[in-house]
């Protein structure tokens, strides 16, 4: 250990921390009581140099800022010292320097890796540090409904209300029309059952009724007895008497029809008889093939008032331009309670002819 005066040619201090002693003593020194001399002398009055290639043996104190909540700005150069070997970033390559610079040279430092977290609900999604921010997608048009033309309704319950209502509607219609339909072809069967036509024709037929070996029923000799005036009055020039018989029947309605028109007068020449036919339908169907083989066009239809309807109908379907000219006496017309009958009775018929094609089975009494 060295001390003052010991020929060296060395001055003493003039304040020195410690008196000296002959005996080796501790000095304390500090970097503050040094002073700066040239190089070339003693080795207590060199200066302090920081060597600048042994940065990593200094130790890295941080000053402390004046606002300890306040964020201190930093530098790579500032963590060279404490990070010599710097740690790869999380999905960089490991030539390639955090940074960017692809040589690896130069001052790193190590970077937090933070996996994002979904945001909640109602909270935006927090952009990563030294991530650029994802720009927002163009949001594509979504379709939506088409336009509404002038006058149409609203979309929504509005429409599912007049739909609805619509829909009653046309039920409460089928309903009304399908009620109104039986009395509004019962009021038809009586307004053509009052009717009388007796233009002019090709031939007068008369429809058959029941006969009683060879003997007409009252209803069928009123029929008769009205084709008789019709031809006297010139109506047509021909009268055809058509029905065939039933099982044990010895005559058809046809024949003895014929027979009657002859004993009253009428010339045999200008009577046909179309002996076929066990209904309206079949008659009609027998009378249509002598109207086609003379050429034929219009008729005049002769029955009671109640069957006008359905046999003028019928007619009209087989190409027979066909009026009506009923008998006004005999047993049909006689009590209301029949005339109710038999107008009932011909409006289910007519409906059972325009559903099935067919004549119906109901029979009445001398009809």
């Amino acid at each position: 250990m060295r001390t003052a005066n010991d020929g060296r040619g060395e001055e003493p201090w003039e304040n020195p921390t410690t008196p000296s002693s002959d005996d080796e003593a501790t000095r304390v020194f500090s970097r503050d009581s040094f002073s700066a001399v040239p190089g070339g002398e003693a080795d207590t009055t060199r200066a302090l140099r920081r060597d600048p290639a042994d940065e990593t043996t200094q130790p890295l104190r941080r000053a402390e800022p004046a606002d300890p909540d306040a964020t201190r700005a930093f530098s790579r150069a500032d963590t060279a010292a404490a990070d010599p070997a710097p740690t790869r970033v999380a999905g960089t390559p490991a030539t390639e320097a955090p940074d960017g610079d692809a040589s690896g040279e130069g001052p790193s430092f190590t970077r937090r890796f933070v996996r994002e977290r979904p945001p909640g609900r109602g909270r935006a999604p927090r952009p990563v540090r030294g991530r650029p921010e994802p720009r927002p997608r163009p949001e594509e048009p979504r379709p939506g409904p088409a336009p509404r033309e002038r006058g149409s309704a609203p979309p929504g319950p509005r429409r599912r209300r007049q739909r609805r209502l619509r829909l009653r509607w046309v039920v409460t219609l089928l309903l009304l029309t399908a009620l109104a339909l039986p009395p509004g072809t019962w009021a038809w069967v009586w307004y053509t059952a009052r009717q009388d036509d007796r233009t002019a024709s090709d031939a007068i037929v008369v429809l058959g009724a029941s006969q009683y070996n060879g003997v007409p029923s009252p209803v069928f000799e009123a029929r008769l007895r009205h084709a008789q005036v019709l031809y006297l009055e010139g109506v047509a020039p021909v009268i055809v008497t058509v029905g065939g018989k039933q099982p044990g029947d010895n005559f058809t309605e046809a024949a003895s029809g014929r027979n009657w028109l002859i004993e009253v007068g009428i010339p045999a020449e200008r009577i046909i008889a179309v002996e076929e036919g066990s209904d309206t339908l079949q008659s009609i169907q027998a009378v249509s093939l002598v109207f086609e083989e003379n050429s034929w066009n219009s008729a005049t239809l002769v029955s009671d008032p109640w069957h006008s309807l359905r046999s003028q109908r019928m007619a009209a379907d087989h190409g027979i331009e066909a009026g009506t000219s009923p008998s006004r006496s005999g047993p049909a017309v006689i009590e209301r309670r029949t005339q109710l009958w038999y107008i009932t009775r011909e409006t289910a018929s007519l409906w059972y002819y325009w559903i099935f094609n067919d004549s119906s089975d109901i029979q009445v009494n001398a009809a």
